[in-house]
């Protein structure tokens, strides 16, 4: 695009912002750095340009070219960092196919994205050969297996590293405009078939320098450096792991794709390929924090994001103890997805451990390029004074522009032109935002409101706690009460009563309001999870709402 009021050089390039671009830096800087696959197998940057190229011959020898969709159903993997590439880079869609879905769910999401293409690992086939019938599309089925092993079937059409063996690895990547869909996935939520969530080229690009700006690309303190070694223990099929597969192969950074996440398998990545820059959900942080009691992994040094949802007090505070570095990220998934971290400046990071917990904890400040703000129910902005609050909302260069092909939903998301989070929260006058609640889960009690995340954050910092979830139940005098479900440590004795008395104590400092303290506290074995590994109160609210 020519600057207005200038003629361009007749043969200036103009440099479309688009994916291929991103593998430039690292082939000239660290061709020689690592890929690493679970099962020990591993790439070099140039192997990785060459396996790019040699998938994208094998797709278009299927048929696959700019337009069409080519679903993926696999675990962390270095195919999956693949396709990330090759399959945009033709000018086609790459669709991250949620395997954690139900199988209705899934054949809704193939037929939807309209799939040319379906990769699937070996673990998933029996569950594509059970709807194939049903997927509306002419497509055809390529194997992904870990041993090379595959198993007849009447759905494959080949299997992946034999096609790439017999492909040409200088396929032309040709330009086009970077405003083309490289992407597409889906999200569930509280009623409904899943939404698509789609991005472009453009948007993906922008929000991998972004990103990079936020990371503080040199300092290796909370942030990311060239020498650090990278791990996502987020799935790839969800927000394209949160973007950060794009950022880490832009730096040219050692990557370790971990597979199927079993703690243990996990741990011991950590250990001997020396991974040092992760980022998860709670949950999975809490899974690997017990894992490591038993295996004794040292995890100091271990740079952590955790998002999805909040970072409790508690569980930052085991993290911290083993030198774990900590902090929370957010986003959505309709947000591509970071817009905010809660990355320590240089005062805060010379604090003692214990005083940062606080700033680890929130939300953050937004990153480069992102204007957000709090608004009222009359989309007023609210002072950013630490106290006032109402709803999240958001513009950013790489914000999904609505819901495939689901133009109502699509306006409803972008009511005024900022995209409409669904959280509820403060901003600081440091410019820290910080969520209190989801609008859906915010307990409505006698017309006052009741933070879950705040209960959650409170209980979660009880030595005895595992795990604490805080919901919404009917109450015939003041329409919701909250209560508490809790997973106590093993054999730590944990009573309901202890809990109500912990919140009765934090009431009385001021802390917490008296009217939040619940009457109904749960000991329970386990909490129900999203197919992504967030607490699904969803599910909690329809299992304990009558009670």
């Amino acid at each position: 695009m020519s600057v207005i009021g200038q003629t361009p050089a007749s043969e200036a390039y103009e440099y479309p912002l688009l994916i291929k671009h991103l593998l430039h830096t690292p082939l000239a800087h660290h061709p020689d750095r690592e890929i690493i696959d679970a099962e020990g197998k591993r790439f070099s940057y140039l192997e990785l340009r060459e396996r790019i190229g040699r998938l994208a011959h094998a797709l278009h020898q299927l048929g696959v070219g700019p337009g069409n969709t080519v679903a993926v159903l696999d675990w962390d993997s270095h195919r999956y960092l693949e396709c990330f590439f090759a399959v945009p880079m033709m000018g086609a869609v790459l669709h991250t196919v949620n395997v954690r879905l139900s199988s209705e769910q899934i054949l809704y999401t193939i037929n939807h994205a309209e799939d040319d293409v379906i990769l699937v690992h070996q673990d998933f086939l029996p569950l594509i050969e059970q709807i194939q019938s049903r997927i509306e599309r002419p497509h055809k089925v390529v194997l992904l297996t870990d041993t090379g092993a595959a198993r007849d079937s009447a759905a494959v059409h080949g299997e992946y590293e034999a096609l790439l063996a017999k492909a040409d690895p200088s396929f032309e990547f040709h330009e086009f405009d970077e405003n083309t869909r490289a992407t597409t996935f889906y999200t569930t939520g509280t009623t409904g078939n899943p939404k698509g969530v789609y991005y472009s080229h453009r948007q993906l690009m922008l929000h991998t320098l972004a990103l990079g700006v936020a990371f503080n690309l040199g300092s290796g303190h909370n942030g990311a450096s060239s020498a650090d070694v990278y791990m996502p223990i987020t799935p790839m099929f969800h927000v394209h792991a949160w973007g950060f597969p794009y950022l880490m192969t832009l730096l040219g950074l050692k990557q370790v794709y971990p597979g199927r996440y079993v703690p243990e398998r996990l741990l011991s990545l950590i250990d001997t390929e020396g991974v040092t820059l992760s980022h998860c959900v709670p949950t999975i942080l809490h899974m690997l924090l017990q894992a490591q009691e038993q295996t004794g992994t040292d995890l100091s040094g271990w740079k952590v994001v955790i998002g999805g949802s909040a970072l409790p007090k508690g569980l930052a505070a085991r993290a911290l103890n083993l030198g774990i570095d900590v902090y929370s990220g957010y986003g959505l998934s309709e947000t591509c997805p970071v817009l905010t971290t809660a990355k320590l400046d240089k005062e805060e990071s010379s604090k003692p451990a214990a005083e940062q917990l606080t700033t680890r904890c929130r939300t953050g400040r937004p990153i480069p390029m992102v204007d957000l703000k709090i608004i009222d129910e009359s989309g007023t902005e609210m002072p950013r004074d630490g106290r006032a609050t109402g709803e999240v909302v958001v513009r950013a260069p790489w914000l999904t522009q609505g819901y495939f092909k689901e133009p109502e939903r699509s306006e409803e998301l972008w009511q005024g032109g900022y995209l409409h989070t669904g959280d509820i929260g403060f901003v600081d006058e440091r410019g820290y935002l910080k969520v209190t609640d989801r609008l859906k889960d915010v307990i409505k009690s006698g017309g006052e409101w009741i933070s879950s995340l705040q209960l959650e954050d409170i209980i979660s910092q009880l030595p005895q706690v595992s795990e604490v979830a805080a919901i919404g139940v009917a109450d015939q005098q003041w329409g919701e009460r909250p209560l508490i479900l809790v997973v106590p440590l093993e054999g730590s004795g944990l009573r309901e009563q202890e809990v109500i008395e912990h919140l009765k104590k934090t009431a009385a400092d001021g802390v917490l309001s008296e009217w939040a303290v619940p009457d109904q506290v749960r000991i329970v074995e386990e909490i129900d999870k999203t197919s992504v590994g967030k607490i699904d109160k969803k599910v909690l609210r329809k299992k304990y709402g009558a009670l």
